[in-house]
């Protein structure tokens, strides 16, 4: 169920505040920085864990307070965090979009307020955003496809199982378009489905489409939940590794061991450290008269050749 917004005044905004975000440890004693950062994202989920890793040394670099809001795709509950931090006179504000347009009018405010909006994981440019810090989300789709079509994974006429935890979402349109840009002018079909983001659910529903789907050539995992459980699938119709390829995000350590054991044939890393702390560096250096905006991509494709250093990244970051 949604949760009702309310319209947040500078009266409100410091009880809001408080309620809403989570102050960095980061914060030194002396500090007037305010950057806000609003994630889409759960704080138990290991993509975010290490991201924010990354935006706490970023504080502690800069010498900034900030203030950290996850929102378990709760659009009602980010909206209400990024209006806070514009009634609550932020410096910067660092957030995610979801779909697009969806932060046009939020924007809009921040800038008038002249408060930079930095974007970070997913994007809309379109927005008036001031920079991107992230994947470039269409081209993902476009890596994906072209692994499987130049390994001959995949040929004309064959179908590949797309699942996704929220359809109709930024990250699903735009990695599906880039996909669509090298499968349809092949003759590779493709099917989107929604699986929501319960690990049991999803894995259920995956595995009951591969079922009855038993044509399946090949699965393209178009969030991290569904490609890190796409083993489990597999395993559940009797699949053997490789028997049907799969490539998509690989964030998660379930990903990248997948990878190893041959369920997974490649993934696709994000740098989720990166995406932290580099959007925080971008908002200190806003208030130097050099300060300026500018795209940063965060991307790199692995495969059993190079998945030790991804665990190896991953193991260092649990320290």
């Amino acid at each position: 169920m949604k949760h009702p917004l309310r319209t947040l005044t500078l009266g409100t905004a410091s009880a809001a505040l408080a309620a809403l975000f989570l102050c960095s440890p980061a914060a030194a004693q002396g500090t007037s920085k305010q950057i806000y950062l609003v994630s889409h994202g759960s704080e138990s989920d290991p993509f975010w864990i290490e991201w924010n890793r990354g935006v706490k040394a970023a504080c502690e670099k800069v010498r900034a307070r900030c203030n950290v809001s996850f929102n378990a795709n709760n659009v009602a509950g980010q909206k209400e965090a990024i209006n806070a931090a514009i009634a609550g006179k932020a410096d910067a504000i660092v957030t995610t979009s979801a779909e697009p347009k969806l932060w046009n009018t939020e924007v809009a405010a921040a800038k008038k307020a002249g408060i930079p909006v930095i974007f970070f994981n997913s994007d809309d440019p379109a927005s008036g955003r001031y920079a991107y810090v992230g994947a470039n989300l269409q081209e993902a789709g476009v890596i994906w496809a072209r692994y499987l079509v130049d390994n001959k994974l995949v040929k004309a006429g064959d179908s590949v199982f797309l699942p996704v935890e929220a359809a109709g979402a930024t990250y699903q349109i735009l990695e599906t378009r880039g996909i669509a840009s090298v499968f349809d002018p092949l003759g590779i079909k493709h099917q989107v489905l929604e699986v929501g983001s319960d690990p049991a659910s999803l894995i259920a529903r995956m595995t009951e489409y591969l079922t009855a789907h038993r044509d399946v050539k090949a699965i393209i995992g178009l969030g991290d939940l569904v490609t890190a459980h796409a083993r489990t699938a597999l395993k559940n119709v009797g699949a053997k590794p490789g028997q049907i390829p799969v490539v998509g995000w690989g964030n998660t350590r379930e990903t990248a061991d997948a990878v190893v054991a041959g369920y997974v044939q490649a993934g696709l890393w994000q740098f989720p450290y990166d995406q932290g702390y580099l959007p925080v560096i971008m908002a200190d250096n806003l208030a130097k008269p050099q300060g300026k905006g500018y795209d940063v991509v965060t991307l790199a494709v692995y495969d059993k050749s190079t998945v030790q250093d991804i665990l190896k990244g991953m193991a260092g970051a649990k320290k």
